[in-house]
């Protein structure tokens, strides 16, 4: 893999590299979209995790919806979401509300998410399924993509979200098995190699997705070995992207990756057999996730799918 000594110079620095300057977010549509979410009531997971592409991705009308509240019940040392007991139950009229915002947004493609809600037997996996039926009925052109958590290994929540029927089924394995135990101390990566095919099994017809970040100590044969396990599961998109430190409080960051190494990343990634590999010092989940699902296999039994009953 190509190397720049300046790629760990900077984290020494104290000061990110020039390549990961964005732009200050707030152009007309970013007001815009704003506006609907606070009128909707609801989360994005671009405002919640800090997303340095909100600025580019909101102005160009997409978001990722986060459902289920803005507090999650994991620590993950890497991420920004706000930790905690969940004062609330989930609200069963969110999932209208989201689709009421993806219709008013006109998407081609919408992304939903959600924080982990280890307090709920079902880990919250009927409000993404009512989320994806209820965008379904307002917006029947509009392709779905689910990022979801391992609702702790129960596979009956995970067929719960299958039913639905998302175009795109995401779920993130984050980092190497190495450091599993320090990024997600209570994730598994077996379960989530195991979530991973299972949905492939339950339902063929979706596209399955993950994604992992980079700069938190991991070798390039760790992670390409990690591509290979995804592979062997049924997962066809692959997202690399810049691991960022939110704060002091989080992990800390080993080194920053040069672009051309992401590029050779990707190279690999496709070369071993990934459908689309989405890879850069930005990358997160959901950026440019239109892109992914145009040129794949879009569905077509979604007719069949049972609506959503109004209120």
């Amino acid at each position: 893999m190509t190397t720049d000594a300046t790629a760990t110079d900077w984290v020494t620095s104290g000061r990110k590299p020039p390549w990961l300057k964005v732009r200050f977010p707030g152009g007309e549509n970013y007001i815009r979209l704003k506006k609907t979410m606070r009128e909707g009531r609801l989360h994005s997971v671009c405002e919640e995790a800090h997303c340095p592409n909100i600025g580019e991705c909101w102005e160009a009308g997409t978001a990722t919806f986060m459902i289920l509240g803005d507090t999650c019940t994991r620590a993950c040392g890497f991420c920004a979401v706000k930790t905690g007991r969940p004062e609330t139950a989930p609200d069963p009229l969110e999932p209208m509300r989201v689709a009421n915002a993806v219709r008013e947004m006109g998407l081609a493609h919408a992304v939903v998410t959600s924080v982990n809600r280890d307090d709920q037997p079902d880990g919250g996996a009927a409000i993404f399924a009512a989320t994806i039926r209820w965008i379904r009925r307002l917006s029947p052109e509009t392709s779905i993509e689910v990022l979801i958590p391992d609702f702790v290994g129960n596979w009956d929540a995970l067929a719960t979200v299958m039913t639905a029927r998302p175009e795109i089924l995401n779920h993130n394995t984050e980092t190497v098995p190495r450091l599993y135990r320090r990024v997600r101390p209570k994730g598994r990566y077996e379960r989530t190699l195991e979530l991973l095919r299972r949905a492939r099994e339950l339902d063929p017809g979706t596209i399955t997705k993950s994604g992992l970040m980079v700069g938190l100590g991991e070798t390039k044969h760790e992670l390409l070995l990690v591509f290979e396990d995804l592979l062997a599961n049924g997962v066809e998109v692959l997202t690399l992207g810049q691991y960022l430190r939110p704060s002091t409080k989080h992990l800390r960051l080993v080194r920053y990756y040069h672009p051309d190494e992401f590029t050779e990343l990707r190279d690999e990634a496709l070369a071993l057999g990934f459908k689309h590999v989405e890879a850069g010092p930005l990358v997160r989940s959901s950026y440019h996730a239109e892109r992914q699902v145009s040129g794949l296999r879009v569905r077509s039994d979604i007719v069949n799918v049972p609506l959503e009953p109004l209120p």
